[in-house]
């Protein structure tokens, strides 16, 4: 995993795969506001996936007079946000025990809520702003495998309620048990399940909403403008960043970084603190016995090393139905090794693309039934996330490092995460002593970037675990 993390990430690859998502892309796919690079901006905001987009449209609602440009390597949204699995899923208790552990009981309270906020603000964002995405609040399921996670989910679950109350709805929690889990949920094999809100969307659709609203606002939109390098000067005692692209350069007194497992490529002290990790999602068509119009849940199978999502379409989107499965890393040699350094998005890796294309008849067994006449799978893809040493986020100010600010490092869980820490980043950039003690009071300190975090080396998404999963599975036997 050392030699994984040196290598570099590059820039976004060209022709990447198209996702579900993606296909037709946006009509402001290829958006540049303006024709030439503009040479100066007072923020210069680098990504415009669901980060850099919720930083654009925060920055122009607090000061509408700012100058703002977004530089984007390929199409807008082209990243992570446009590639994942369309799930808005905190699943908080199979990381609650290792924050109250490794943090303190009041940071991992305050890691769980901050989660289910995310949930509920961007799904309240998407209808109060009529973002056409297919926003859906609804619950979810997690289908279990492995006695020893059924085990102890119950613990997690039952210390969130002890310590948050019953009402918290961030400790909303239902245990089911085999019999019960098999019937309700179609899944003949399970041991038990875990039931909980969350919700799904399409994040692609989502962010393309929100950079309508911010360029509405004044947003300057370059894509197809890769930022090739960056660099820092000082003159009488102010600082400036220079971004290099192949269309010239633009200044700026406040850079922002928005971009995710690519961010050691313009800032080299972030090699080995985020790690780029190649993941892929397949769109399938539903079999003949299930819903054809959506199940009631989304879902996710969890198995004694590793884990699935999926969503189906809601009724009344577009092909409601279809169903979006992600995951299938462990079934690879090393849990997945190979995939962390990983920046091809152009291609699939074939065990992971042949488990994916098959598991969902497995999982759901004789209540599939026969495969749609059309074939089972629409459209297969890749994308790159960004997995940082400690399974949490780098947002803020970048230490020791006058005008440069960050959030990235989603560790494939952005959608519960981006939203809130761009509203967080905001406020720590622009806010008065007010406003960061307001964050303080909401925003979990582990996630933002500090001098200790950054003297942390990677050693795997917490050594090739779901987010904070060091007390699920075998793995927290070695």
């Amino acid at each position: 995993m050392e030699a994984r993390g040196k290598i570099p990430p590059g820039l976004p690859r060209p022709e990447p795969t198209t996702s579900y998502w993606q296909d037709p892309p946006s009509d402001i796919a290829n958006v540049r506001t303006t024709s030439e690079l503009p040479a100066t901006a007072y923020y210069v905001i680098i990504g415009s996936g669901i980060s850099g987009s919720c930083i654009a449209y925060n920055l122009l609602s607090k000061h509408p007079d700012a100058s703002v440009v977004m530089l984007e390597a390929r199409q807008a949204c082209s990243g992570a946000t446009g590639r994942n699995g369309g799930h808005t899923k905190a699943a908080s208790y199979r990381s609650f025990l290792d924050h109250e552990k490794e943090l303190g009981l009041a940071e991992a309270i305050k890691i769980a809520r901050l989660e289910y906020a995310s949930i509920v603000a961007t799904h309240a964002f998407a209808r109060e702003s009529s973002i056409d995405c297919a926003s859906t609040l609804c619950r979810t399921v997690d289908i279990v495998y492995s006695q020893t996670h059924l085990n102890q989910g119950k613990v997690a679950v039952e210390r969130m309620r002890q310590t948050m109350g019953l009402d918290d709805p961030a400790a909303d929690y239902q245990v089911w048990n085999a019999d019960e889990a098999r019937q309700r949920f179609l899944t003949p094999n399970a041991l038990g399940a875990f039931e909980y809100p969350a919700g799904s969307l399409s994040a692609y659709a989502f962010t393309i909403g929100v950079l309508r609203l911010a360029l509405a606002k004044g947003l300057g939109l370059q894509t197809t403008t890769p930022a090739e390098s960056t660099r820092s000067s000082t003159s009488g005692g102010n600082v400036s960043w220079t971004v290099e692209t192949a269309r010239g350069s633009i200044s700026t007194p406040n850079l922002i970084l928005a971009t995710n497992g690519y961010t050691a490529h313009l800032l080299p002290s972030m090699q080995g603190l985020i790690v780029p990790l190649h993941g892929e999602v397949v769109a399938q068509r539903p079999g003949s016995k299930l819903p054809q119009t959506g199940l009631q849940n989304t879902y996710s199978f969890v198995h004694e090393t590793g884990y699935e999502y999926m969503i189906t379409r809601p009724p009344g989107s577009r092909d409601e139905g279809d169903i979006i499965i992600g995951g299938g890393l462990w079934k690879l040699a090393h849990d997945g090794a190979s995939q962390y350094g990983q920046t091809d998005d152009t291609a699939l890796e074939p065990t992971i693309a042949s488990y994916l294309r098959q598991c969902t008849t497995g999982f759901f067994g004789a209540n599939w039934g026969e495969d749609h006449p059309a074939g089972r799978v629409k459209k297969e893809w890749s994308g790159i996330m960004g997995a940082s040493v400690d399974g949490l986020p780098y947002v803020g100010a970048v230490p020791d490092t006058p005008g440069l600010w960050m959030s990235c490092a989603f560790n494939g869980h952005g959608m519960v995460w981006c939203l809130k820490s761009a509203e967080a980043l905001v406020e720590m950039m622009t806010g008065d002593a007010g406003a960061q003690r307001e964050v303080d009071r909401w925003f979990p300190r582990s996630a933002v970037i500090s001098r200790e975090r950054m003297q942390m080396r990677f050693s795997g998404r917490k050594d090739l675990r779901a987010p904070g999963e060091a007390e699920f599975g075998e793995r927290s036997r070695l």
